[in-house]
């Protein structure tokens, strides 16, 4: 598996856990806004990886943006499900695409 598609699982799974309405918001507010922050480091670190390796970084580039307004209760929520789902489905496929290169091989 290849860094940057491990790195979308992960910030995949970041994104899903802050957009469980509830959860995701008291986790926030409770840490005054860090996981924000950390989550738009951690997608800024994601997109370097995956442009080194000539991946798909939309995702990534999806989470800047949600880390940016995800200070936006409703808003927030729906940004973080989109790029959850973004992340996750990219590395599905990107999984599979590893998978089948190195039976290639």
């Amino acid at each position: 598996m290849k860094p940057s598609t491990l790195l979308k699982w992960i910030t995949g799974a970041c994104e899903a856990f802050l957009a469980i309405p509830i959860a995701g918001g008291a986790f926030v507010l409770g840490n005054g806004w860090a996981p924000l922050l950390f989550m738009f480091i951690f997608h800024l670190i994601t997109l370097i990886v995956s442009i080194r390796e000539n991946r798909f970084f939309v995702g990534s580039i999806l989470g800047l943006v949600t880390s940016a307004i995800g200070v936006i209760p409703f808003i927030g929520w729906i940004m973080h499900t989109t790029t959850a789902i973004v992340l996750l489905i990219d590395a599905g496929i990107s999984s599979g695409t590893d998978k089948r290169a190195k039976l290639a091989k």
